[in-house]
């Protein structure tokens, strides 16, 4: 049998035990938004790292493809500067060919001449001996033009020549802009690129922050954790031995309310002894023994 006193005690370290659990579970509630808190910030963080990753392997992707571009566009650019240069070396020799021969007769109007000659005896009447005067001028004209008309050739060839570097050189030029431009765009990506490192540089000091922070939060989270088992222990054997005596909490009240009455009664009984004055409380406490 179980005194009333150690009852009583039973049921008082009962409603510490349930309070400090609840305490503990408060706690333990707090601690775990806390360290809720860093997981998600850490996991949100690492969801930007890996976006910047994805965004510098674009950017990457982009700006090799474009420098690969510049290579080819470059080695065709040379190749082109290469004819340009032969070019030039046989269109220099033709210049001198053509320059030495400037002191012949113009072939072009030679063969002018030689047309309006021509066209002349056809279509005027004249002499025998004008006509031989004419033809014996006519071949004079037609032999000089055999001996110069490769210098109109020549100058043909001087021309096309000229125009096929003119033409490459254009070619040239525009692959000079491509050139440029892809340059351009691929530095453009390669800055992109580096800004992106130095942002992913300054979220994975802030992830690892947001971890450290969040390992420390799981760490207090555990130990209140542990905290908490050991309060529902307690309270589990407080429970276990209220259980063993068959003790209820509501009758420990009610007998802990009835000797609390009795006393009371004792009280107000030598108060009529000693013939004192009674109270209020005194005549209703005198009342419920009835």
């Amino acid at each position: 049998m179980i005194k009333l006193d150690e009852k009583e005690k039973l049921i008082a370290d009962l409603k510490i035990a349930k309070e400090e659990v609840n305490l503990v579970k408060t706690r333990l509630n707090k601690a775990n938004s806390k360290k809720e808190s860093w997981f998600r910030q850490k996991s949100a963080i690492g969801k930007e790292i890996k976006s910047r990753i994805r965004e510098i392997l674009n950017f990457k992707k982009k700006r090799n493809s474009l420098t690969s571009d510049v290579k080819k566009t470059k080695e065709k650019r040379d190749e082109l500067n290469k004819q340009i240069g032969g070019e030039v070396k046989t269109l220099n020799k033709l210049k001198e060919h053509f320059d030495s021969q400037k002191r012949l007769e113009n072939p072009q109007a030679l063969k002018k001449n030689i047309e309006a000659i021509e066209l002349k005896i056809e279509t005027e009447p004249m002499s025998f001996q004008r006509e031989q005067a004419i033809m014996k001028d006519l071949n004079k004209l037609r032999k000089k033009y055999s001996e110069v008309k490769h210098v109109s050739e020549e100058f043909k060839d001087f021309k096309t020549k000229r125009t096929t570097i003119t033409s490459i050189k254009k070619e040239a030029n525009k692959l000079h802009k491509d050139i440029q431009e892809r340059a351009r765009e691929s530095q453009k990506h390669h800055e992109s690129l580096v800004e992106l490192s130095k942002e992913i540089d300054l979220l994975r000091k802030k992830e690892k922050t947001a971890n450290e922070e969040f390992l420390d939060e799981k760490k207090k989270y555990l130990n209140v954790n542990d905290e908490l088992k050991e309060k529902l222990e307690e309270l589990k054997k407080i429970n276990k031995i209220l259980e063993k005596y068959n003790i209820k909490v509501e009758k420990v009240a009610e007998l802990k309310k009835k000797k609390s009455l009795k006393e009371l009664e004792k009280e107000v009984q030598t108060k009529i002894k000693k013939k004192q004055k009674l109270t209020t409380e005194d005549i209703l406490v005198m009342q419920s023994k009835k």
